[in-house]
């Protein structure tokens, strides 16, 4: 993983990985991207994460891997692991009533 960047795992023509990549992209937030299907290593990682399948996209921010995360679920993950990498100004949005009954029942 890189130090000065989240590691975002994706394939070509997954919209979910567009849609993410597109709002990360409007925060500058820094990615290293990794296509599964160009590499093995890469689709091995997703799989052992994944529980055994190729779900993108796949983010992990320091020592936090996420499966399909939210924008707000990879910027609360920098928030904690690596704050360094969230450019100056970018707030992290708090999340909804739901996510608030979410993070309590997980212990949050």
């Amino acid at each position: 993983m890189a130090d000065d960047a989240i590691t975002f795992y994706w394939r070509p023509g997954c919209g979910f990985c567009m849609a993410l990549e597109r709002k990360l992209s409007k925060y500058d937030i820094p990615l290293d991207k990794h296509n599964i299907w160009d590499g093995p290593s890469a689709a091995d990682f997703v799989r052992s994460h994944a529980n055994g399948n190729e779900t993108v996209p796949t983010v992990a921010v320091g020592g936090v891997v996420m499966v399909n995360p939210s924008p707000t679920q990879v910027l609360t993950a920098m928030q904690q692991e690596t704050p360094g990498l969230i450019p100056e100004g970018v707030e992290v949005p708090q999340p909804g009533a739901v996510g608030r009954v979410i993070n309590k029942l997980l212990g949050n």
